[in-house]
């Protein structure tokens, strides 16, 4: 009697023990499917037209964002991305510059900064305010480069002026995606969805696996490769890197406003990262 007393015992502990490690288990999986961070990415042309970038856009072909009528647009649009409720804003702008942009925004907020042309104050400051949010995040970055590739590029030399020259230049220049600039004929919100497209995305992708990316020097057959590296990956990493920093809870919810060429790899972290859960931007901008 008392040893199928013990059985029992045994059977109602060994089933409890089962059943409290299924519930960690089930929870664990339910809590970390419900931690991923949604995030939508605004990839957008560069508003003030530094042509920095190696597509030119030329003075004739540029808008000014101020005027009226585009000015109108770009408040639309941040009605629309504002459906989605971010809590924190991340945009193109270095991390030194952090304390000088807290300082133009709150200067905004109380009315004694009018924005200027570019992005992150015509989209981010916008949206920040009209969400009551505190500050944007400025999270850019601008790569790392192999010490080999430095000390070439650093040079006043024969060497490291065709490589500039070919940059610009090279044989698979004919092979280049770039967007059509329909921001002049059809607006912005126009342009904004074509540059997000996803199709469009992977083939801006295919310009960083040509031209460059082959470049050989004597010594070095991988030296195109390794600038490609730095210049792009290594850039876009350390980005998303950034934006990983920002203090956050598991109900945030993050916009990240960048020039439209970075979401081509930046989509693709967080596509893949456990953290994040990457909306569609082209699904709030109707």
């Amino acid at each position: 009697m008392v040893k199928h007393r013990k059985n029992n015992k045994l059977k109602i502990i060994k089933m409890k023990t089962v059943f409290t490690f299924t519930l960690v288990l089930f929870t664990t999986f339910v809590f970390s499917q419900a931690v991923k961070k949604e995030v939508l990415t605004l990839g957008t042309f560069h508003f003030a037209f530094h042509n920095r970038d190696i597509k030119k856009t030329e003075k004739k072909d540029q808008i000014d964002v101020l005027d009226q009528k585009y000015q109108k647009e770009i408040i639309d649009i941040v009605e629309q991305i504002s459906k989605f409720k971010p809590t924190i804003i991340a945009v193109e702008v270095d991390p030194s510059l952090q304390l000088k942009v807290d300082s133009l925004f709150n200067s905004y907020l109380n009315g004694t900064y009018e924005l200027n042309r570019e992005e992150y104050q015509q989209i981010g400051f916008r949206l920040a305010k009209k969400l009551k949010l505190k500050k944007v995040f400025c999270v850019n970055d601008w790569g790392q480069n192999y010490k080999s590739i430095d000390s070439l590029l650093d040079k006043d030399s024969v060497e490291s002026k065709k490589f500039t020259n070919y940059f610009y230049k090279n044989p698979d220049s004919s092979l280049t995606y770039f967007s059509n600039d329909i921001f002049k004929t059809k607006g912005i919100k126009a342009q904004l969805k074509l540059l997000n497209d996803e199709n469009n995305l992977n083939r801006s992708l295919g310009n960083y696996f040509i031209g460059v990316f082959k470049y050989q020097t004597k010594d070095n057959d991988f030296f195109g490769v390794d600038f490609t590296t730095g210049w792009w990956f290594n850039r876009n990493l350390r980005i998303f890197r950034n934006i990983q920093k920002i203090e956050t809870k598991p109900s945030d919810k993050i916009v990240v406003i960048y020039g439209a060429g970075h979401m081509n790899l930046l989509n693709i972290f967080f596509n893949a990262s456990p953290e994040y859960k990457l909306m569609k931007v082209n699904e709030f901008l109707k």
